[in-house]
């Protein structure tokens, strides 16, 4: 059997835990950023919204981006542009010189498309790259747009296709899902008006903020994104809430389903900007932009929500910001932040790339902004971690306990694993790991009292006992303890 990872950032694989408290761990800022720096190329005014991928084989990272160019096409609704950007690291990109699009005064440059342009300047492109041999060709792009000219109807959703990730086919001229894109506070069309279906004010449709995965578990393309909520007189366009859509052959979509909103527990301010969303170790995790549209024009800060189907979300870790804005006003990632849907896994480290603005991003097109993409990461697995609370004096405890937790694994078969690697950081505690039959008995053999204790912080401590081994362990299911003393446990693999 292939190993697996059991990640502590929801109670998903817990029974019960008692004395514990859950901690999400913020992003770590890369000294070096921004790995790209905006203003680099003429047509860079600003950079923001990306992807990313990094070839497995090669460890060659690609990375596609969207410029505006502050004006300078010769046709202002061409002002929006997709670049791209090669790196051996994922720390430092060139931009490779090509000879699909023009720019003035160049013949060679990074841009590899062009949008049609419309109402506004800033559209979202959203790339995976995928090896499965049935899903060629290997590279799908998803981006808003407007039909080209002279058609002006309704803006919408545009798929790409590619071989290489530099030379992209559109799919249709025309979108292949139509997107809401509205005033506000403007009344909802009536049922039944002819011109409803194509009119850019629409409600319960996907808007123009868009990150595209693929869906392992669904075996579908699906795309989070920005969708619009009616406000409290019953008119479009109040906040952005969370929406999604899928499909099966990329080319035909389904109606939209709104997911999530801004509830009770938030400040009146909150909107989600736009929503990516990945999938990892049988978790859906989506890096929200909380957009604040009153302060500088329109500030975001990244949440992390967490869902388990693909349709429904927890948002535990509301009150702390995974990865928050940077301080200081010269900073490129200071007013605004763009996440994606495209952390990069590696062997020791999960690096996530986002794109920054120096100022708000609803406040109008400020072509003065210092923009560019930056990296954070995390160490593997590392999204969330249990500890033990200071102290537990509940009248039910014979004494009180100090820097003292634990937490009880659901029942799980563990005849097909050989070996039980632990991510933990008990740097000044200890962890012991016990295994408990499916009724809450002990296991002799594999109690708390004859584990070797776990000490020291790495991703990937091994699981021992005194004098035995997984290999032991008769057939059934059984529950794996873990005891905490002032420690902190983030993760647990079965290999």
């Amino acid at each position: 059997m292939a190993s697996r990872t059991l990640l502590f950032v929801d109670d998903h694989h817990i029974l019960y835990r008692s004395g514990t408290r859950r901690r999400i761990v913020p992003f770590e800022r890369y000294d070096g950023n921004p790995v790209l720096a905006g203003c680099a190329e003429p047509w860079e005014v600003l950079v923001g919204w990306n992807s990313i991928h990094r070839d497995p084989d090669s460890g060659r990272y690609q990375l596609w981006y969207q410029v505006f160019t502050g004006g300078q096409m010769p046709v202002r609704t061409q002002d929006t542009l997709i670049c791209y950007a090669e790196s051996e690291d994922g720390l430092a990109f060139n931009r490779p010189q090509l000879e699909l699009h023009t720019f003035p005064g160049r013949d060679q440059t990074n841009i590899i498309g062009v949008g049609n342009g419309g109402h506004s300047y800033r559209y979202t492109n959203a790339v995976i790259c995928h090896g499965h041999k049935d899903l060629a060709p290997r590279y799908k792009m998803a981006s808003f747009d407007f039909p080209p000219p002279p058609q002006r109807t309704s803006p919408g959703l545009y798929t790409w296709t590619s071989a290489d990730g530099i030379h992209w086919q559109r799919i249709s001229e025309l979108p292949v899902s139509k997107i809401s894109y509205s005033e506000h506070d403007v009344d909802v069309p009536f049922a039944g008006d002819p011109t409803a279906g194509d009119a850019w004010p629409a409600p319960l449709r996907m808007s123009d903020g868009l990150d595209l995965i693929w869906d392992p578990e669904r075996q579908v393309y699906a795309i989070y994104g920005k969708m619009w909520i009616d406000g409290p007189a019953g008119n479009l366009a109040w906040k952005h809430g969370m929406g999604r859509i899928e499909s099966a052959d990329f080319t035909t979509w389904s109606k939209p389903q709104l997911l999530m909103t801004p509830d009770d527990d938030d400040p009146p301010w909150v909107e989600f900007h736009s929503t990516p969303v990945f999938y990892y170790a049988g978790c859906y995790f989506g890096l929200i932009q909380i957009l604040d549209r009153v302060t500088n024009g329109g500030v975001i800060d990244i949440e992390l929500i967490v869902g388990r189907d693909g349709l429904s979300f927890d948002r535990p870790f509301r009150d702390t910001s995974v990865l928050p804005r940077a301080e200081g006003e010269e900073q490129f990632d200071s007013g605004s932040l763009l996440t994606n849907a495209t952390p990069v896994i590696l062997k020791d480290e999960i690096r996530f790339y986002y794109g920054g603005y120096s100022a708000g991003c609803t406040g109008g097109d400020d072509w003065n902004m210092v923009s560019g993409v930056g990296m954070a990461r995390i160490p593997r697995d590392r999204f969330a971690g249990i500890q033990p609370v200071e102290r537990s004096d509940q009248p039910t405890l014979t004494r009180p306990l100090e820097n003292i937790g634990q937490v009880t694994l659901k029942p799980i078969q563990l005849s097909s694993y050989h070996a039980m690697r632990l991510n933990a950081d008990a740097s000044t505690g200890s962890i012991r790991v016990e295994l408990l039959d499916e009724d809450g008995h002990r296991i002799s053999g594999f109690s708390a009292s004859e584990a070797v204790p776990v000490t020291g912080d790495d991703i990937g401590h091994e699981v021992v006992w005194d004098d035995r081994t997984l290999r032991d362990l008769p057939s059934g299911q059984y529950m794996i303890r873990i005891h905490l003393d002032n420690s902190e446990v983030f993760a647990l693999r079965l290999v």
